[in-house]
């Protein structure tokens, strides 16, 4: 049995532990959720959607207390987790208001036949892995598209998200989800693998690393489960031109350490032409170090703790290996002196294909800036990477951006703009920053079972 401990990573203080699953109740827990699913499947898709659209009334009732909720366990400055609070909010309601319409039968050509129909319908019992970074908004797109869809859900979070994820719970409770419908478990890794070698359970979605994304894509493969990951990133920012230095330099400063840096498609490298390099460099590093850091609770603050000591030690030493093997450090690179998990915002530079950072996500508040001569040589400098989850390019010429950015080997591609979201808009990544794609009708599409019905002619 595994323990969730919320460690408060701003005073580095346990404020709560929460006892784990116990092995024994694996099997029940997949029985109960799939004798849900028949009733749950049943229920008319306007009650789902009213249910959704309660939920999301309930996320701004309580919006308060559920930013409390993530700043306290894993630092969020107070602004952004009420920002995510309702963007979180945002996806349930939109669901509710367009998602029926995307589960309706579609008429296609009878083509000899009296009809050929196609219809959706739910697969069952559903495993959602999520991790702590944005612990409201990315249970969200999982749970908003399959509820309104039929599936049951067992939701397991990140070890340090028990408070956040126990309130989610409440919350679609009160809404009207029945509790076996949506179930909140302190499971551990290996309990969500007898979970997906459970028959009862039809498929999964996980968010988080490559490692965890590999290990639970192995075990549902092994199952004949179907799996949706959204893995890691390493985002580049190509900027091909800029009328306004100052302001750009603004926008990617507060891109880049939003969530103190700790997001899959934040910007993590600049791709910047040669005739702007020194003035963005020189731009970016006054922005970071004019970066408020401090306690997340407090409004004036721009950036707080990374999740825990062990996040943030991790940063210290990628950065500390970065320096070692020749990266040039022009700002910050070490824990700052207080109690918790703080950071100084950092940038390096001179990094080369031969350095461990070219190539790895560095999950923390850390700018890498790259050089280049042309707009081909900053594509394949943005391509040269594994990961594929999103990028940006910015111009004043939208016609150049737009063909940059079309080369780009991602799941999203921006012009002058970085990592937007919304509910209608699709979300995942290609290569190795994982498979499917959450949010929109999109989202809505991936555990279902897109059925034809087809009737002879009389």
């Amino acid at each position: 049995m595994s323990t969730y401990v919320t460690a408060n990573p701003t005073t580095g203080v346990t404020e709560q532990e929460f006892p784990g699953l116990a092995d024994n109740e694996i099997d029940g827990l997949a029985a109960r959720s799939l004798e849900a699913f028949d009733s749950w499947r049943r229920t008319e898709v306007a009650e789902r959607a009213d249910i959704l659209s309660r939920t999301a009334d309930l996320y701004e009732k309580r919006a308060e207390e559920l930013a409390s909720a993530i700043t306290t366990e894993m630092g969020k400055p107070a602004k952004e987790a009420a920002g995510e609070v309702q963007l979180a909010a945002d996806i349930y309601r939109w669901y509710a208001e367009h998602g029926p319409d995307l589960l309706v039968s579609e008429e296609l050509d009878p083509q000899g036949a009296q009809s050929s129909i196609v219809q959706t319908a739910p697969i069952g019992p559903l495993v959602g892995v999520m991790p702590w970074n944005y612990p409201y908004y990315q249970v969200a797109r999982f749970a908003a598209p399959n509820l309104l869809a039929g599936n049951t859900i067992i939701l397991k979070h990140a070890s340090i998200c028990a408070a956040s994820s126990a309130l989610m719970a409440e919350i679609v409770h009160d809404a009207g989800v029945p509790p076996d419908v949506y179930a909140n478990v302190y499971a551990s890794s290996d309990q969500v693998a007898d979970l997906l070698a459970n028959p009862a359970i039809r498929g999964v979605s996980l968010t988080g690393s490559e490692s965890a994304g590999a290990a639970v894509a192995k075990v549902a493969a092994e199952n004949l489960k179907k799996s949706v990951l959204e893995l890691g990133g390493s985002d580049p920012f190509i900027l091909l031109d800029s009328a306004d230095l100052d302001r750009t330099t603004t926008i990617a400063a507060r891109a880049r350490l939003s969530n103190a840096g700790q997001a899959c498609n934040s910007p993590k490298r600049f791709i910047v032409t040669d005739e702007l390099y020194d003035d963005f460099v020189r731009g970016l590093v006054e922005k970071f170090e004019a970066t408020e850091v401090g306690d997340p609770a407090d409004s004036s603050t721009r950036m707080g703790p990374l999740s825990s000591i062990s996040a943030r030690d991790t940063v210290a030493e990628q950065v500390k290996t970065a320096v070692d093997q020749g990266a040039t450090l022009r700002t910050g690179g070490s824990p700052i002196d207080r109690d918790g998990a703080f950071f100084q915002p950092t940038v390096l530079t001179d990094i080369t294909p031969d350095m461990d950072a070219y190539s790895e996500e560095i999950f923390g508040p850390v700018a890498m800036v790259y050089k280049v001569s042309s707009a081909d040589e900053a594509v394949d400098l943005a391509n040269d990477v594994q990961f594929g989850l999103s990028g940006s390019v910015w111009s004043d010429d939208i016609s150049k951006a737009e063909q940059v950015a079309d080369r780009l080997e991602v799941g999203m591609a921006y012009v002058n703009e970085h990592g937007t979201t919304l509910p209608g808009l699709p979300f995942g990544g290609v290569k190795r920053s994982g498979y499917g794609r959450e949010l929109g009708r999109w989202g809505l599409g991936e555990f279902v079972n897109t059925k034809l019905r087809r009737t002879a002619a009389g």
